[in-house]
């Protein structure tokens, strides 16, 4: 595959690019440029993080999960690309003068990731640097810093003009092939047609999205990955839909989007959300690729099972629906043919009865030990549905189908809650593994339940609002 793309505002050009290389690993390797760094290698401490611009917009990734075919007609900032004119970025002046830096191993991915924010005009520093560990420094003067720099005048880049354009060259995708040439062992479509096209020929090939799972694949297990068919070009399925009846989220929806979608619609979703990923995570990681890979600790399946939503899915010129739970069948196996793919996901229109609830043991951007997703409705004091979801609890997002039953007719009360107890051993049989035991899961699932009716009736419940 050849690709183009801008690195500090220099034009690069590479032939026969490998689906396995990562940004990290060239910008260091080939380009010798140090500053971006490697921690973790899976995209959670952040030292690796670079401003990505496209069609004038910016956003902060992870360089160590970030495979090279996916840069094809972007713009790449490092640390070493912040400074203009020869003077200090605002924030590299910040962090000096509040003395944000230690050892400064982590310093320079917060200082794009706080040049990003500063670019955007994001004053909400916590979350903006959520995905930016520091053990030595501490965040006191880096928020301090933060603050300092937001009254800062905007520093622009060539890039960062909606009207630039970066000059694109053949990336060895599906165009310009004849129609019984095979695909190559890497290719970048630019719709779900060729996309269909090119699965259907190689149903083997890795899908690949956002990268924030299959990036751990290459530097954590060292997997080949091709034949690899990257979906970041297919725009058709970037599209969000919101209708009378429904709302549509394409499968290449990045979760950024998904999080400010949600939070019109459905806040106590978007609040996950916020908790799952960091901003640089969230940037790159879609809501196709979530769900497709089926995790049974998976943020986002149960949610979108509570709300009752549609799966489509696409073979070829074949399209087919079905609920988002009959999608998930045991644990890795999902009702998915060969060369089928994730195309939507549909969300009927509802009053926001949703409510989800994470417990893991860090607040932001962990795996969940458990999360329960519950959206049950209540007229005149009686329960008329119930929906409730679960990961964490099963080999897959489950619904709590059992418990469901056991509430639905019944009065909306404490009581009723209490005698839904046994009901929850019919529908789960949690595994203990060092997230948590199986006894803490199930007694947590059940607690949640009482959380939702204390939350419905305006009790604070929050661990962030309820004070001593």
């Amino acid at each position: 595959m050849n690709i183009t793309f801008l690195l500090n505002g220099e034009s690069v050009e590479l032939t026969n690019v490998s689906p396995e290389t990562t940004l990290l690993n060239w910008l260091r390797d080939t380009r010798g440029l140090k500053g971006t760094k490697e921690g973790c290698n899976e995209g959670d401490c952040g030292a690796c993080t670079v401003m990505v611009t496209e069609t004038g917009s910016s956003k902060a990734l992870n360089a160590c999960i970030l495979l090279l075919p996916q840069l094809h007609g972007k713009a790449i900032r490092t640390v070493e690309g912040l400074a203009t004119n020869g003077g200090l970025h605002p924030v590299q002046d910040a962090l000096i003068t509040h003395h944000g830096s230690q050892c400064g191993f982590c310093t320079p991915g917060i200082a794009v990731s706080m040049a990003v924010a500063h670019l955007n005009g994001d004053t909400e520093h916590d979350d903006a640097l959520a995905g930016n560990l520091c053990r030595c420094t501490g965040y006191a003067p880096i928020i301090r810093a933060a603050i300092s720099a937001q009254e800062s005048p905007k520093i622009t880049y060539p890039e960062t003009d909606p009207d630039f354009f970066c000059p694109p060259i053949s990336s060895g995708g599906a165009e310009g092939r004849g129609a019984d040439s095979p695909p190559p062992p890497v290719s970048s479509p630019t719709s779900s047609d060729d996309l269909a096209d090119l699965y259907l020929k190689t149903p083997d090939a890795t899908l690949i999205a956002g990268a924030t799972d299959v990036g751990l694949w290459v530097t954590k297990q060292f997997r080949p990955i091709a034949p690899a068919i990257f979906l970041n070009r297919c725009r058709d399925m970037q599209h969000i839909d919101v209708s009378e009846d429904s709302i549509r989220i394409g499968a290449g929806v990045t979760m950024d989007r998904v999080l400010s979608l949600m939070a019109d619609h459905h806040p106590s979703y978007a609040e996950m959300i916020r908790r799952y990923g960091s901003t640089q995570v969230r940037n790159a990681a879609t809501i196709g690729g979530n769900v497709a890979n089926g995790s049974p600790i998976g943020d986002n399946p149960p949610a979108l099972i509570a709300l009752g939503a549609t799966l489509h899915l696409r073979q070829g010129d074949t399209r087919r629906f079905l609920p988002i739970e009959d999608f998930y069948i045991e644990y890795g196996k999902q009702d998915r043919q060969p060369g089928e793919f994730v195309e939507a996901v549909s969300i009927p229109r509802q009053p926001d009865r949703l409510r989800v609830y994470k417990l893991s043991k860090r607040f932001d951007q962990d795996i969940s030990a458990v999360c329960g997703a519950f959206d049950i409705t209540v007229s005149d004091g009686t329960i008329t549905n119930a929906r409730i979801a679960f990961g964490g609890m099963a080999g897959t997002p489950k619904r709590a189908a059992h418990v469901e039953q056991a509430l639905t007719g019944q009065p909306w009360t404490e009581d009723i809650i209490a005698r839904s107890w046994d009901a929850w051993e019919q529908d789960f049989a949690p595994m203990s593994d060092m997230r948590a035991s199986a006894d803490y899961r199930l007694t947590s699932a059940r607690n949640l339940l009482s959380r939702y009716f204390l939350d419905d009736m305006g009790a604070a419940t929050s661990v962030l609002e309820v004070k001593p």
